[in-house]
């Protein structure tokens, strides 16, 4: 039976850090799910369609290379709920510091209620990626700076688009 990961997050915009948690999460699953939370009460910068298809070109053809299937899906219900539909018995979450690792037993305690069947796994982000938050990446881009060393070439591409005057 294929080891199904699935990766939860607003990926508003895609960072380096997520790329780099989807790298190393290839290694832990036949089939990795991405999957961008569409709430109500929030207001992406991007749609939903542009942030599956910056996940696509920014972390396919790293799955196609480790041999993993990826599959990029909006869920607007709970993570487990999600998980469940995809087949998942793996929940992937990325560790940047302390305040991420409070935040995040609390949630892998409660979908561990939930869902005893599906294991929350952290990953830390690498230490040079530690600092890079979407939502600085969008504050940067907004003030017409130069987000390049913070995520994918095609995502600064289409945050200088977005910021155009």
């Amino acid at each position: 039976m294929p080891r199904v990961a699935l990766f939860p997050g607003s990926f508003d915009p895609v960072t380096n850090g997520h790329v780099d948690l989807v790298r190393r999460s290839t290694r832990l699953a036949d089939r990795l799910v991405l999957a961008i939370g569409t709430h109500p009460g929030k207001a992406p910068l991007f749609t939903a369609e542009e942030r599956l298809a910056m996940l696509d070109a920014a972390c396919g053809p790293l799955a196609r290379a480790a041999g993993c299937e990826l599959r990029c899906i909006t869920f607007a219900d709970l993570v487990v709920a999600a998980a469940r539909r995809e087949g998942a018995t793996l929940l992937v979450r990325g560790l940047r510091g302390a305040a991420d690792f409070d935040y995040e037993m609390e949630m892998a305690g409660m979908n561990g209620t939930m869902a005893p069947d599906l294991q929350t796994v952290f990953l830390p982000a690498a230490p040079e990626l530690r600092p890079i938050t979407a939502t600085l990446v969008r504050q940067i881009a907004s003030m017409g700076g130069d987000v390049s060393p913070f995520v994918p070439p095609p995502v600064a591409a289409r945050l200088k688009a977005k910021f155009a005057s």
